[in-house]
């Protein structure tokens, strides 16, 4: 995690480099204290994440179950391989996805 941003009501969580196995339990940690704050909106930064597989893709699911309205958690930024373990995992489809973190608090309006 390499920051955590509040705006307006919403909560930025930036992540970066490999989320795997290794760091799931201290992206959990960081996802499930932004969503303790019942934040109306959660945009999670992919960004600068390298790598994500199938333990982080779990904290994912877990920390927008924790939302009282799942429609406020938003994804945002993924790279090309970010993007495709969404796609293959098939979360893309459950997930609001978008290019980047400004079009995800504007969405979320």
């Amino acid at each position: 995690m390499t920051g955590v941003d509040r705006r307006n009501g919403a909560v930025v969580v930036s992540l970066a480099g490999e989320l795997d196995l290794y760091n799931a339990e201290e992206v959990r940690s960081a996802l499930l204290d932004a969503c303790a704050g019942e934040p109306e909106t959660l945009v999670i930064d992919l960004e600068q994440v390298r790598f994500i597989d199938s333990t982080a893709l779990g904290v994912l699911i877990e920390a927008r179950s924790r939302m009282a309205e799942r429609s406020g958690f938003r994804l945002a930024a993924p790279g090309l391989e970010t993007r495709r373990a969404l796609e293959v995992s098939g979360l893309d489809r459950h997930f609001l996805v978008h290019d980047t973190v400004a079009e995800a608090l504007e969405a979320a309006r």
